[in-house]
């Protein structure tokens, strides 16, 4: 095609808008095309979409995990298994996929130089998986063994069983893999009502960061993804949440440490006060001068691991405190968890620490940027679910802006004992007496 001809044509496919150096540019049938210059040395594609455990039904559960897996199993252009991945590995490429709650993914990363090839090879397994009904049989042994495998390792699984606690029997306390009784009733047309019914333009995102010519990603996503049909789809359904005291789930298996999640639902990523949540979740538990890895590692030499996190979605949201513990020291720790927590409703985080971690955060942060899949990630992330984006710098500015009082003004509204959660996995039958121990206090 003659360059004349092509920009007569993006006259009229794309309109588009800029944000410092992304650009987002949105195509006639409504895919969003997500563009990130970077001089990182290697570039990389990604492929997000609105699928995942939250969108599924009870019996398509793990439908979204299962897909992500089959789309690697063979194309119309490359209809054998491995070839995929034979391909990218020829091209010295680092790919993979994911599925969460509420978006998959779909991404390759190699040298600057190769993106012709990655480009095409990470577009081809999206829009054109053949899957084939022998490869989903085989598949399907995989999947089995990788739940089993999830279930064999506590210090993972225990996050699961903190998601069944907080919403019970709804998409977002189902495990995303599914069960293995769901998993072996799939048919290939679940597949593809399922795929049909969310694989579409205005629900796919796909996102390139690293060097490149803005040209030629333009056509290539044109002539790749321009006949991705534009449908509407179904919105997932709405998080129902319901608490008046304190929660508990045990699940009683033999281990040389007690894993636990201990939790408060906290609002969804849209609230003005999720920076202050971050914050509040590092200063709590977010590296070695964090107040919990000092009381519970150093102090009480309870734990190898503890950490904390926020974890925001579209419309629920949680606080988490994770830890493998000593078995003697499993009441000691959720008493010593549970104090610190406390402390940031009755205290102002003194000046110094504040600054210090906000500069371990944005730090860490911004570090994390320094690679063009973090790049990607950052701003697909963002727009997949928010359809909204913000430069890194806004997100420091934001960060940056968060106070000792709004730090605590959030304590006292999460860390409430109608809002409080704890699951662990290992030798505890005690329901009762753990239970005395799951309050914050006064």
């Amino acid at each position: 095609m003659l360059l004349r001809e092509w920009a007569i044509i993006t006259s009229t496919v794309f309109k588009s808008r800029t944000v410092n150096k992304m650009k987002k540019i949105i195509l006639a049938n409504g895919l969003r095309l997500v563009l990130v210059p970077s001089k990182t040395v290697a570039i990389t594609v990604l492929v997000l979409v609105e699928a995942g455990s939250e969108y599924e039904t009870k019996k398509w559960n793990g439908l979204s995990h299962f897909l992500e897996h089959m789309n690697f199993k063979g194309t119309a252009k490359r209809p054998k298994p491995g070839m995929i991945s034979e391909e990218l590995d020829a091209l010295g490429a680092e790919y993979n996929a994911f599925t969460g709650q509420e978006f998959t993914g779909y991404w390759a990363k190699a040298e600057n130089r190769k993106l012709p090839e990655l480009f095409e090879l990470v577009s081809d397994l999206y829009l054109n998986p053949t899957l084939d009904a022998a490869e989903i049989e085989k598949e399907r042994g995989v999947i089995i063994e990788e739940i089993h495998m999830y279930e064999d390792t506590p210090r993972r699984s225990v996050h699961d069983l903190f998601q069944e606690l907080l919403y019970g029997d709804q998409p977002a306390g189902w495990n995303i893999a599914g069960t293995e009784k769901i998993v072996r009733k799939f048919t290939r047309d679940d597949f593809v009502r399922y795929r049909d019914s969310r694989y579409v333009a205005p629900k796919t995102v796909v996102v390139v960061a690293g060097s490149f010519k803005e040209r030629d990603i333009r056509k290539w996503t044109a002539d790749m993804f321009g006949s991705l049909p534009k449908k509407n789809v179904s919105q997932k359904p709405r998080v129902k949440e319901s608490q008046r005291l304190p929660a508990l789930r045990l699940r009683h298996k033999k281990s040389d440490q007690s894993h636990m999640v201990l939790g408060v639902r906290t609002f969804s990523m849209f609230d003005k006060r999720r920076h202050a949540l971050g914050v509040l979740a590092h200063a709590l538990g977010g590296g070695m001068s964090s107040r919990l890895f000092k009381r519970v590692r150093e102090e009480l030499g309870a734990a190898y691991y503890i950490g904390a996190a926020s974890d925001l979605s579209l419309d629920h949201g949680s606080l988490t405190i994770s830890a493998g513990v000593n078995h003697a020291k499993f009441y000691e720790v959720t008493e010593a968890i549970l104090e610190e927590c406390a402390r940031f409703k009755r205290e102002l985080v003194p000046a110094s620490e504040l600054r210090r971690v906000k500069d371990h955060l944005v730090g860490g942060f911004m570090i994390g940027l320094e690679t063009s899949d973090e790049l990607a990630t950052f701003y697909g992330g963002q727009e997949i679910l928010a359809k909204k984006i913000i430069s890194p710098e806004e997100a420091v500015r934001r960060v940056m802006r968060v106070t000792s009082r709004d730090i605590q003004n959030v304590a006292k509204f999460v860390f409430k004992d109608n809002r409080l959660n704890l699951a662990c996995i290992g030798p505890f039958t005690d329901t009762k007496r753990i239970k005395k121990e799951l309050s914050f206090g006064q």
